[in-house]
């Protein structure tokens, strides 16, 4: 009977466990696959800044009327700087949300082999007499 309760006991956590996964596991991927493509816009926008940043060096030199273009050029390096900052963070965190899904997944594993072998178990000792 006291098997029975923390038979009980214990399924019911991993019933609530499993939920909770089922629950968070697609907001998990969708922030996945989000934090995936802001690294790809940083990553474009940061060549497009050191496009532009090369275009106006270019035209700062070629420039016959003495335009002073350094600080917009300081400016856009700048920007790069805090696009590669941000990109590094999302990397990390990104990096992160893969290691949490992949632990999430293999203690699912883990409490479904539990389940199923208490399960066993208890069904062979129902049977004996």
């Amino acid at each position: 009977m006291a098997a029975l309760a923390m038979e009980d006991s214990a399924s019911g956590k991993d019933a609530i466990a499993e939920g909770l996964l089922d629950l968070l596991k697609p907001s998990v991927q969708q922030l996945d696959l989000h934090v995936h493509s802001m690294r790809e816009s940083q990553v474009e926008l940061r060549e497009h800044i050191d496009n532009l940043a090369s275009e106006l060096g270019r035209i700062n030199e070629h420039q016959k009327v003495a335009l002073d273009l350094d600080p917009y050029v300081k400016k856009l390096l700048n920007a790069r700087r805090r696009v590669v900052l941000v990109n590094n963070i999302l990397q990390n965190a990104q990096e992160r949300l893969r290691r949490l899904n992949h632990n999430v997944a293999k203690e699912t594993a883990r409490r479904k082999t539990m389940l199923e072998a208490s399960g066993a178990f208890i069904t062979r000792s129902s049977s004996k007499p």
